[in-house]
């Protein structure tokens, strides 16, 4: 099994016509290496009302690892682990939302306004085999030694 049994993490979120597109892009990047490239897709709202779409896809290894260091961070952390077989799919994909606001003032807390996905690799590709990849993965984080 490779260090981090993950084949890809993607962060997104959206920014709204109330909100300040540079604030929200500094949240999305609390999770993010510098200088990361983010994809830009404007949408519109019900209204007609401008919405932003703000994503990036962590691929390579050292990407993956500055993402989840971050992940360790979250005051919930202890209770993730314990929602694992409730956060990954069967698809093998483990899904997370963090707080926009918190994101931007640093911090890293679950929530609402940015969505986390991680694609889990699993031999066989079943969601028991991805729950113990992921439990494995976030247990290292939390003992500080992804790599």
């Amino acid at each position: 099994m490779p260090q981090i049994p993950l084949h890809y993490v993607d962060l997104r979120t959206f920014c709204y016509a109330t909100e300040d597109e540079k604030r929200v892009e500094e949240a999305l990047r609390t999770f993010l290496p510098e200088e990361f490239e983010l994809e830009r897709v404007e949408s519109e709202g019900h209204y007609g009302d401008r919405i932003l779409v703000l994503s990036a896809r962590a691929e390579n290894a050292d990407d993956v690892r500055h993402v989840l260091s971050r992940l360790a961070d979250l005051e919930e952390f202890d209770g993730l682990i314990a929602e694992l077989d409730q956060r990954v799919t069967e698809n093998t994909e483990l899904y997370l939302t963090l707080d926009k606001q918190a994101a931007f003032n640093g911090e890293s807390r679950l929530g609402d306004g940015i969505t986390f996905r991680a694609k889990v690799e699993a031999y066989p590709a079943k969601k028991e085999a991805a729950v113990e990849n992921a439990q494995e993965v976030l247990e290292r984080l939390e003992d500080e030694d992804v790599d």
